[in-house]
């Protein structure tokens, strides 16, 4: 609906339902391949359980591709209310973000209940397909098709067909006007204000700031750990008990493992925070703009460092006092795990923003590309994980012969030097490196 080459393609000699053709293969084959990875091994568990027989093959094979087809009716429809509802809203960027979040933690509830579902499906199998047959006789005959069952399948058809060329005609009724649409604008009226003067830091800190809150993909893919900090830390005061009794109930592990494994995943979840690795990336076509105002480069890049770096400290700093509570250990320990995971913060703004000078991309065409499939962010995010298990792991191989304290006393030295040889090299070949970069 609000795709951004939609005025383009309507300015060409193409029929309307072309472009809809054209724009809903792309979804019909996402849906084909998520549908697929989840109904096909269940279709060749039947084949190999079930005696063979044509009618059921040809039956299993209509049932993934009727599948596919409702898949891509609902998210038709979704897309539709989200369409609507994107042209009305205000600070849609946040209520995305919101949406998404909620969406998540359904999600991930039901993954959990997903297991204890399956068990009860598979113990009272019977049961409950009995229930289903009286109760929702559809969805009976939409599993009857997978068994080659030829009147489930005409009816099955003939509904997922109905619903879908329902649905292709109130799209093709509403494409165009929702295509075209400038969304609602309000009538804003004229008042004079006093605009305060900014230092250049600032103005380029907000600047930062408004690109990364104006873009919901930016915001949840690289700046998920602002909400899962606090939601660990809570979740660390409120479990911590349950956790330390857990650990002692293992006495083979050595002492202060609660401490490092608290440690290793507050760094983990705050490697989750990644702006800086696509911030220079996400410059693309505007990136002249930046390097032709009266700035260094230098100011430029250390915007891009302190907008991670005051978005992701202030909740590492809360999860990490948490930890510090809820473990067991002297306050020279407690204290050492806090400025571990607050070094590690640091660390992974300054290497995220080395990726992102080493691997920039500046010719996309959807924002999705530098945050989701860059090189520098994958290299930024799976290097902040394998920062943590070496945390954890260098301590039970055999780094708590240094002690707890000398052990933490170690890795917090090595990770100050290696902050400080990424931002000598970002204050001075950093520079150079963005000043010759272009589109």
């Amino acid at each position: 609906y609000l795709a951004k080459d939609n005025d383009l393609l309507l300015s060409l000699p193409i029929p309307v339902s072309t472009v809809m053709a054209a724009r809903l293969l792309s979804v019909y084959l996402m849906g084909l391949m998520y549908s697929a990875v989840v109904i096909g091994p269940a279709v060749i568990v039947y084949w190999i359980i079930a005696p063979f027989t044509v009618a059921r093959v040809i039956g299993s094979i209509l049932l993934m591709a009727l599948i596919s087809v409702f898949v891509l009716t609902l998210s038709c429809a979704l897309g539709w209310v989200v369409a609507k509802a994107t042209l009305k809203l205000k600070h849609k960027s946040f209520i995305t973000v919101f949406i998404s979040l909620i969406f998540f933690g359904v999600y991930y509830v039901f993954c959990f209940q997903a297991q204890n579902v399956i068990e009860e499906l598979a113990v009272n199998a019977a049961f409950y397909g009995t229930k289903v047959k009286s109760a929702a006789y559809i969805l009976y005959l939409f599993g009857c098709v997978g068994t080659g069952d030829w009147k489930a399948c005409l009816i099955i058809t003939a509904l997922v067909l109905a619903l879908f060329g329902l649905m292709w005609y109130l799209i093709s009724r509403s494409f165009l006007r929702i295509a075209t649409s400038s969304g609602h604008a309000e009538k804003v009226k004229y008042k004079e204000t006093v605009v305060k003067q900014k230092s250049v830091s600032g103005a380029l800190f907000a600047k930062e700031m408004r690109r990364f809150t104006s873009s919901p993909n930016y915001m949840l893919n690289c700046g998920l750990g602002i909400i899962l900090l606090p939601v660990a830390g809570i979740v660390l005061l409120i479990k911590g008990e349950t956790l330390t009794l857990a650990m002692r109930s293992m006495p083979e592990l050595p002492q202060g493992s609660l401490a490092i494994f608290i440690c290793s995943i507050v760094c983990m979840v705050a490697a989750m925070n990644d702006m800086t690795a696509p911030s220079v990336s996400l410059e693309a076509k505007n990136l002249w703009l930046m390097q032709s105002l009266p700035v260094s480069p230098w100011q430029v890049l250390r915007a891009k460092l302190n907008l991670q770096l005051v978005l992701t400290a202030i909740p590492v700093l809360f999860c990490g006092i948490c930890g510090a509570v809820v473990m067991q250990e002297n306050f020279l320990n407690r204290a050492l795990t806090v400025v571990l995971a607050l070094l590690y913060a640091l660390f992974s703004v300054l290497f995220g923003l080395f990726m992102g000078l080493k691997m920039p991309n500046l010719t996309w065409t959807n924002e999705v590309t530098p945050i989701k499939q860059s090189g520098g962010v994958t290299l930024a995010l799976f290097g902040g994980w394998f920062y943590a298990i070496v945390l954890a792991g260098g301590y039970f191989l055999g780094g708590w012969h240094l002690g707890l304290t000398l052990y933490l006393v170690v890795f917090a030295v090595i990770t100050a030097v290696l902050c400080g040889v990424l931002y000598h090299w970002l204050k001075h070949k950093g520079n150079a490196v963005f000043a010759a970069l272009s589109v």
